[in-house]
Parts: C-alpha cells; sequence; structure tokens
C-alpha cells in the first residue's frame, strides 16, 4: 500500500510495524468514529473498553485519544476483537466487533509463521511472511466495514473521569503508592505488591 492514510500511517509508526491485527483496530476505530460522528479526543470525551491485548489496542490509542494514562482506556481480557466506544458528552456507546474472517493459514504458511516467532526464521521465511501479511492486510483495507464488522448502539455506564490521588509510603518496601490502592498488612501500610492475596475461593 503505497499511499497510506495520515491516520493509518500514525498508527503504523506508533506501533512499529503495519500488520493485520494494527488493521483491525485500525477499522474498528474508525467505524465508532463514524457511528458516532465524533473526532478524536483531545482530553477524556472519548472512553474505549477494549476486549484484548493485541495489536489493534495501538490503533484505537491513536485513533480516538484514550489511554491508560488518561484513565480512559479500559482493557478486559476476554479474548476478543471488540471495542466499545463511549462519548461522555452525549452518552452515546458503539460496539464494534470483529465478524468477518480472516484466510486461514496453510500448514506451509504456519510453519513459516512458527519460525518467525521463534527467531529461527530464514531470510526467505522473513521476507514470505511479510509479503503474506502484507496481503492479509490489503484483504482487510478492501473490504467494507460491514463486511468485517458487527456495528451497533449500547447502552454504557461511563466510568468516572481520572481522579488524582494522594501518595502514602508502603510501611515494607518504602515505595510511594496511591492511598486508594494501600492496604493494611499487619497494622502496617503495604502496597499491593508487597499484600499476600487473601482468598477463599469466592
Amino acid at each position: 500500500m503505497l499511499n497510506r492514510p495520515d491516520d493509518y500511517q500514525k498508527a503504523i509508526d506508533f506501533h512499529g510495524h503495519c500488520c493485520p491485527g494494527l488493521t483491525i483496530g485500525y477499522l474498528a476505530a474508525k467505524a465508532a468514529l463514524e457511528h458516532l460522528k465524533v473526532e478524536r479526543a483531545e482530553d477524556e470525551e472519548l472512553v474505549a473498553i477494549v476486549e484484548s491485548d493485541g495489536c489493534g489496542i495501538d490503533a484505537i490509542q491513536v485513533l480516538l485519544g484514550c489511554t491508560i494514562g488518561k484513565g480512559n482506556l479500559i482493557y478486559k481480557d476476554h479474548g476478543k476483537q471488540a471495542y466499545t466506544i463511549g462519548n461522555r458528552k452525549t452518552g452515546q456507546a458503539v460496539r464494534v466487533v470483529m465478524t468477518g474472517d480472516m484466510v486461514p493459514l496453510t500448514p506451509e504458511q504456519e510453519a513459516i509463521k512458527t519460525a518467525v516467532f521463534s527467531g529461527q526464521a530464514t531470510p526467505e521465511q522473513e521476507e514470505a511472511w511479510q509479503k503474506l501479511q502484507s496481503e492479509r492486510t490489503e484483504r482487510l483495507l478492501s473490504a467494507t466495514p460491514a463486511q468485517q464488522f458487527k456495528v451497533q448502539d449500547v447502552e454504557l455506564k461511563l466510568p468516572s473521569e481520572a481522579k488524582i490521588f494522594k501518595s502514602v509510603i508502603c510501611e515494607y518496601c518504602g515505595e510511594k503508592v496511591m492511598e486508594a490502592r494501600a492496604r493494611l498488612k499487619n497494622g502496617k501500610i503495604a502496597c499491593l505488591a508487597c499484600t499476600e492475596e487473601y482468598t477463599r475461593g469466592w
């Protein structure tokens, strides 16, 4: 793809490379922006809930302005290529779910993938993998949103905006910890890392 849209190139630059996963996040973000009729958040106007920790999240950050640091990117470990985007100003929210099928890899392509991800690939295998990824990415970009995603309005209770909490000192490791995340251990202030989890299976 020679003439990439500026926002797509920004996502690639941020992520470090172009791949199908990043492209799915890019297309999902574009679909959400169009559906909500909004532009990239300058601050916390938009909230994104993502349901996997894959490459697509980087496109969500770049295109929507939703980040962990601003408190408007929420990660749920559901293993889904699903993105829920809420607009604080209007209360409207949309869920964009990947429904299209990627063309499955052949046994030969799976072998190349395994070699690449294990760090044992030959230069020829590296080149073949990059070509394959480019072809898969191009197929995603050439499809219509309706072919790739289910886009629907949803009810979403938006989380509160990010807060700044007072810091306290953990009496075990001596490091500062957010007061809201501190615990008491044997009567002393403890951070979560210095606290043993107590559970009876509930």
